[in-house]
């Protein structure tokens, strides 16, 4: 009992005993513990102690203390304060939490095959494949949001089976059922299937268990209107706008709104009037406000056009002004809010709201004031006048450079010329604006120095102003200084990088300066801006035909193609190049499909009529030497050409009279007089003496207008170098002068390009001549007899310049 103390008599000290030492705790002495020394040599110490029960003094179990060897007995009153016992709990562990005591049992384990938590996981798995299907509608895969929104109307099919077999019919989810088919419906109209989305609408509307349903006939009326069926969307428009109560404003101004668009629609203006005119008496906004305007456009109602107008600029917007976003310099704190909210979404909303109503405003304008005036000018003063006075004032600048626009749409140069200079006292912003499009009239009419002169006027009123540094570096580079042209297209870039037109010209420019590697990937990095540019793209293909690279030339033209596939100078250009890679039967498939498009192109008609000769088909080249002449009537060559392939195909009596036409509308040609006299003679005729004769004197002529010629040359004091006997008027004297190009594109010209006559430089009567279309093929042997006479076309010495290659 000496280690029993009793409350009555520590109250005098409450704290004592607690520096009171306890030998357990002495491990310097462990050494001399007979006991310990025991424990350690035999397994006495592996035994748990014996405890033996203590009690306390009034013979009850101490149930406040540990005994670790020493009884410690509870404070025996009900008065002293807890945990503040003096001799309590030493050599005890702190465990507030009861951690020693290990873990708690596990739980119990759900039993998932009653009824209940089957029909529980049902609906949690209608419930996220509803989830998934507006997650996959959102992201823009319609076909899968569809295929989910099916799959979540089996499941709840089988959720409503499950609740009938377990007799819980009562508790059928009608939110549950509600959800997976309006989801249903939507998914059948995003998807076009407006059948199925109509028929799965009807579902829930006939349903009188669906509170609020008849909303949902607005989607169905929605359908309609995309169907154009109008009388069934107005219809169901208006049944959903009974059902919706007074205190629902603006759903009713929204469906009324819809109203409106469709008697629009069918043309019913009046309707369309009565419906747009009481939602701006109920509740104004832009778009009612601008359709409003349109329909008194179409009746053409001068004065109501004026005064929807007014309310059209009327209409508050709703948004703050523009000074809220300016910071001050002295507010630290002030600074940091306004530079976190000046781009936040609200702010965006509200600048895309401005936008809208700025756009809207200048359509009307535009619109109505041809209508509301005598002229447009007049017109347009007064919704400039109207705009001053309303809180849009920036707009009337804008307004004013609308109207010059107009006047050049009229081709009324001076007037748009008068109303852009009267801009020049203007703001710095308007100002520039109005030069630029100065700089841009002037240089449209060759004027290069006053259109240099509106250009600075521009770069001075807003150096930062792209266009107005595209206009100047256009005004330079027609001055051909290409270097410093390009400096004022790269500062445009340094301001816009997406300023195309800037962006165009650099690359024009140094092509123009022969530096191709960077003009390629100027225009390149266009190709990146505008993938579908046809411009752009022969530009590309332009520079690597330029660098030799015919393969990637060929594949960018056939981009080209692709984006413009009725583009007659691509194709052409497409066949020339697949006629230099030496692929006749592309390059005549792409010149023809030119020739279909462009029939008067005159190089595809001579490729097409040489490629038929080539390949030995005189008759089907005689069309396009035909058309040729039609085009050309004033060119000899192709009337020669089209006798030549009669002569070729055996035709002689076609050939001779088409021969003689050419002779009575160009009687000086002596070509067509000596294939006369050589035809003649062959056919023995008796005009060959008098087409002789005739082209013996022609012969006489032109050697005195040569001689004259030559002795005017001789005496000329200036030194010219003497040119071609045949060079007077720009004549070519003989086919042999003829230009040796590549003939696989161009079939070379028998006369001289620029005048249909041709003389001959010899002296006596030379009836021989050389078929411009080459050898005469042999005819294939027959039964007939056989002719005694030689062919004399067939040892014609044959110019290689005639015949294509």
């Amino acid at each position: 009992m000496e280690h029993v103390h009793l409350a009555a008599l520590d109250e005098e000290d409450l704290y004592s005993g607690y520096n009171d030492y306890n030998p357990t705790f002495d491990t310097e002495e462990l050494e001399n513990d007979a006991a310990f020394q025991q424990a350690l040599r035999t397994s006495h110490g592996r035994r748990p102690p014996a405890r033996a029960p203590l009690s306390s003094s009034m013979g009850r179990p101490a149930t406040g203390a540990i005994s670790d060897g020493i009884s410690v007995a509870r404070p025996m009153t009900a008065v002293r304060a807890a945990g503040y016992s003096s001799s309590a709990y030493r050599g005890s562990a702190f465990d507030p939490l009861g951690q020693s005591r290990g873990p708690a049992a596990p739980l119990e384990t759900k039993n998932e095959d009653t009824p209940e938590e089957k029909v529980k996981n049902l609906e949690k798995t209608v419930n996220e494949l509803i989830e998934e299907s507006c997650i996959a509608n959102g992201r823009g895969d319609l076909q899968l949001a569809l295929e989910k929104a099916k799959e979540a109307g089996r499941k709840e099919r089988m959720l409503v089976r499950q609740r009938e077999q377990s007799a819980s019919a009562d508790h059928i989810n009608l939110d549950l059922t509600y959800s997976v088919l309006f989801n249903l419906a939507s998914q059948y109209a995003a998807n076009d299937m407006y059948a199925e989305a109509l028929n799965t609408y009807q579902v829930i509307v006939k349903n009188k268990m669906f509170n609020n349903a008849g909303r949902l006939k607005v989607n169905m009326a929605n359908i309609y209107f995309k169907q154009r069926n109008y009388p069934k969307a107005i219809k169901f428009y208006r049944m959903a706008l009974d059902q919706i109560s007074s205190s629902h404003k603006e759903m009713r101004i929204k469906i009324m709104q819809n109203i409106g668009v469709v008697f629009v629609k069918m043309g019913q203006y009046s309707d369309a009037i009565t419906s747009f005119e009481h939602i701006m008496s109920e509740s104004p906004n832009l778009k009612t406000s601008f359709n409003l305007i349109l329909c008194y456009f179409a009746i053409g109602d001068r004065e109501k056009m004026k005064k929807s107008f007014q309310k059209l600029i009327m209409v508050p917007l709703g948004i703050d002004e523009d000074d809220k976003y300016i910071p001050p310099n002295d507010d630290a704190h002030m600074n940091l809010v306004i530079e976190a909210i000046k781009n936040d979404p609200l702010r965006q909303m509200e600048r895309e709201r401005k936008a809208m109503a700025e756009r809207f405003i200048m359509t009307a304008a535009k619109l109505i004031a041809p209508a509301i005036e005598t002229s447009f000018a007049a017109g347009y003063d007064w919704c400039v006048e109207m705009v001053k006075a309303s809180q849009y004032v920036e707009l009337a600048n804008d307004l004013e450079i609308n109207k010059a626009i107009t006047y050049l749409r009229q081709r009324d140069f001076n007037q748009a010329v008068e109303t852009l200079k009267m801009f020049e006292k203007k703001d710095s912003r308007v100002k520039s604006a109005a030069a630029t499009n100065l700089s841009f009239l002037y240089f449209l009419e060759n004027d290069f120095g006053l259109a240099d002169r509106y250009a600075d006027l521009a770069m001075i009123a807003d150096r930062y102003n792209p266009a107005a540094l595209t206009n100047k570096g256009n005004c330079v580079f027609a001055r051909c200084d290409y270097e410093k042209a390009a400096e004022f297209y790269k500062e445009a870039l340094r301001n816009d990088s997406s300023f195309t037109e800037a962006l165009y010209n650099l690359g024009l420019t140094y092509k123009k300066l022969n530096r191709l590697e960077e003009a390629l990937d100027y225009f390149l990095k266009l190709h990146a801006i505008m993938r579908n540019n046809a411009q752009v793209m022969y530009q590309i293909a332009n520079l690597y035909e330029t660098l030799e690279d015919l393969p990637q030339a060929i594949e960018w033209l056939m981009q080209l193609i692709s984006v413009s596939p009725t583009d007659p100078q691509a194709l052409a250009k497409l066949g020339d190049l697949y006629d230099s890679e030496g692929d006749k039967s592309q390059a005549f498939q792409y010149y023809y499909e030119s020739f279909r498009y462009f029939p008067s192109n005159i190089e595809g008609i001579e490729w097409l009529g040489a490629y038929y000769i080539d390949t030995q088909f005189c008759e089907k080249a005689i069309q396009y030497f035909e058309r040729a002449a039609l085009i050309q009537p004033t060119q000899v060559k192709w009337r020669l050409m089209v006798a030549s392939c009669y002569r070729r195909s055996g035709n002689y009596q076609k050939a001779l009279e088409t021969y003689k036409d050419i002779h009575r509308k160009f009687p000086e040609n002596i070509e067509c007089l000596r294939f006369l006299v050589r035809l003649c003679t062959d056919m023995g005729l008796k005009e060959v003496q008098e087409y002789a004769t005739r082209l013996k004197k022609i012969e006489k002529q032109k050697e005195i207008r040569e001689q004259r010629v030559k002795s005017g040359r001789d005496g000329s004091a200036r030194g010219r170098r003497e040119g071609s006997a045949g060079s007077e008027n720009g004549q070519n004297c003989h086919v042999s002068s003829a230009k040796g190009e590549r003939m696989s594109s161009k079939l070379k010209m028998l006369p001289g390009v620029n005048d249909p006559y041709e003389t001959s430089p010899n002296k006596d009567i030379d009836a021989s001549y050389v078929d411009p279309l080459g050898p005469q093929i042999e005819r294939p042997k027959t039964a007939a007899r056989k002719r005694v006479e030689e062919d004399e076309f067939a040892d014609e010495e044959l110019g290689d310049d005639l015949l294509p290659e």
